[in-house]
């Protein structure tokens, strides 16, 4: 894997295409994302992610590289275990980016979710297969919580009818997510937090 780069700040300027794989441990899940090459390839290290398992009030960090030392930006939610939390995405200073919800009613079928970066775009993600959204769901009522379910899920962001970006699950024995950001509007910070939030937050 190549050298580790900071996520580009400006909307309009970031990584068009990135990957997203998750990396379990026992008390912390955690994700690394790489931009996308033209030929399907990873390039750089864009972000690392961290979700505590276990707390009240849930928070992703996404720092420069493996060590932790420097933060780039958190997804914090608002409320403490809220099914309907909001969760406010904000640079290493403090400083607000966006926000993103999971609309709980309407998921209880078919995961949706909320994206709202402010003065630039707001935009609704829903699973694209309505029976693969309920097979999932019905495998969940089943007495099987040692066997994930294995069949790629995948979602589409539109705004104003519009396609804003695009999450495709891939196979294989680790979660790993191909995301594809087409419009330019959309701060990539946003789109990534939002991105590993639909691993670490979809069972919520």
């Amino acid at each position: 894997m190549r050298g580790s780069a900071a996520v580009n700040s400006t909307p309009g300027q970031g990584h068009g295409r990135f990957t997203v794989r998750q990396r379990t441990t026992l008390m912390v899940n955690r994700y690394v994302v790489t931009e996308t090459l033209s030929d399907g390839s990873d390039g750089r290290v864009l972000a690392f992610a961290e979700q505590k398992r276990m707390t009240l009030r849930e928070q992703m960090t996404f720092h420069t590289d493996e060590s932790g030392r420097k933060v780039l930006f958190t997804a914090t939610a608002r409320q403490v275990v809220d099914l309907g939390a909001v969760y406010d995405v904000s640079d290493a200073d403090g400083r607000p980016i966006g926000t993103f919800r999971k609309r709980f009613a309407a998921s209880l079928l078919r995961a949706t979710w909320e994206l709202d970066q402010p003065g630039s775009l707001a935009a609704v993600g829903r699973e694209r297969n309505r029976f693969v959204a309920v097979a999932r769901r019905l495998w969940d009522l089943l007495p099987l919580d040692l066997v994930p379910f294995m069949w790629p899920y995948h979602f589409d962001f539109v705004s104003d009818g519009g396609p804003v970006m695009r999450v495709d699950k891939k196979f294989g024995l680790r979660d790993r997510y191909a995301v594809d950001v087409s419009s330019p509007a959309l701060d990539p910070r946003l789109a990534i937090a939002q991105a590993v939030a639909l691993d670490a937050l979809q069972s919520r």
